[in-house]
């Protein structure tokens, strides 16, 4: 799994002031409901997020993406979830809530295990040889074993010991943590130790973690410390999000970023549920790779725009070539001017993801945006005003013309100035 993403200071002390001033239902759910199973990326770009729409739309897509059908209205995952919540609660309480638990932890995050051993008075226990063999007695303690673990592996054993009595279970590394007579001389020999061909003091110089006796025969590779330490750390971590239908957007483009642009988005109020959104594409002319024929230096560059909801459903895409021609007495001077596209989109009020892809069509060079759009909400009983334009051209358009082409919004042609 990859590891978070590396933020900076202030980014990460806003991001401990945002949790303190959450309201408390949105804290709950980072802090309870899905701690064991939000990545730290997750974590931290839900505590960059402004306002509460935008959470709400998070929390959709956080549950959309590991749902094995996004187009259901109920989530197979989400209601699983919560079951092993109330599950947790319910059997894991021990003075502290079930979730809170080391099983409780487990249960949520990987499920019910597919065998459990459980001795909740503890007792007599005959170790097996790679433990040292012997007999001795146990605080209470369980196994389970799942016989595979998505992005872990097959036959996942964890234990769980009460060496208190509390009932409260925590999971151990150690095997020898169950064993009640561990520091009682004389009493719960290994095989060895019975024959006196090692002594108890042994166990406390090992320098694997462990407190177990010397094994007959060596110690099998279940019992390496490294190998006990990785599963440790694997069990710990959230597990892999298995639909990954929102990444597999992202990922599956990874290309150099060769061309260079900026761009701007501009919001007009249409209806009370309809925005006109006109997106502008600005390009410096030395960016583009141009071919001479004739005395007249021509460049081509194909635009792609994709709309999405935050849970990946396309709202609109819109793709358009657009070239350039300079006869050979202004071509120097065209190197130090831009290309300006528009394409005006109606969408309802929202948070979306806008994508952007531009490829020079001589030399092959790609430039590529990935950002959030958000759309305002202009309200009937409200005095608000639409986005200010800053426009190096202005002019009135023909009536026939009202509506259609590349700038115009109603009865003018504004081409703004990026």
């Amino acid at each position: 799994m990859p590891t978070a993403k590396k933020i900076d200071k202030a980014a990460k002390r806003k991001m401990k002031q945002t949790l303190k001033e959450l309201d408390s239902a949105y804290k709950q759910w980072l802090n309870e409901d899905v701690i064991y199973i939000i990545t730290p990326d997750e974590r931290n770009a839900f505590l960059q997020l402004q306002t509460n729409e935008e959470r709400e739309q998070f929390i959709e897509q956080f549950w959309l993406r590991r749902s094995s059908n996004p187009d259901l209205p109920d989530n197979d995952f989400k209601e699983e979830h919560y079951r092993r919540i109330a599950y947790a609660n319910e059997h894991y309480a021990s003075g502290i809530p079930g979730w809170k638990t080391d099983r409780g932890r487990m249960y949520i995050m990987w499920g019910p295990p597919d065998e459990v051993e459980s001795h909740p008075t503890g007792g007599t226990y005959d170790r097996p040889m790679e433990e040292g063999g012997g007999s001795t007695s146990t605080y209470p303690w369980e196994t389970w074993r799942w016989r595979y673990l998505e992005g872990i592996g097959e036959n996942i054993i964890l234990e769980f010991v009460d060496p208190s009595g509390s009932g409260e279970y925590h999971l151990t590394m150690d095997p020898s943590e169950k064993d009640a007579l561990l520091h009682v001389p004389g009493a719960g020999l290994s095989l060895l130790e019975s024959m006196g061909m090692a002594t108890k003091a042994d166990r406390f110089t090992r320098s694997d973690g462990t407190n177990l006796p010397t094994a007959l025969g060596g110690t099998p590779a279940s019992m390496d410390e490294f190998n006990r330490l990785e599963l440790y750390a694997k069990v710990q971590k959230p597990p892999e999000v298995k639909f990954k239908d929102l990444e597999a957007l992202v990922t599956s483009r990874i290309v150099r970023d060769q061309l260079h642009f900026i761009y701007r988005t501009d919001f007009l109020k249409v209806t009370d549920d309809t925005v006109l959104v006109p997106i502008t594409i600005q390009v410096p002319n030395s960016q583009l790779s141009f071919q001479a024929k004739e005395g007249i230096h021509t460049a081509t560059m194909n635009i792609f725009a994709r709309v999405s909801t935050l849970t990946g459903r396309i709202v609109t895409t819109f793709e358009a070539p657009v070239s350039k021609d300079f006869p050979d007495s202004l071509f120097q001077q065209s190197m130090k001017l831009q290309s300006i596209y528009q394409n005006a989109v109606p969408l309802r009020p929202g948070l979306y993801r806008l994508d952007l892809v531009i490829k020079d069509v001589q030399s092959g060079n790609i430039g590529v945006v990935n950002t959030r759009l958000a759309v305002p909400r202009y309200q009937d009983d409200k005095l608000e005003a639409s986005s200010l334009i800053l426009a190096d051209q202005i002019e009135h358009v023909p009536a026939k013309q009202i509506g259609a082409g590349q700038f115009v919004l109603g009865s003018s042609k504004v081409r703004p100035r990026l």
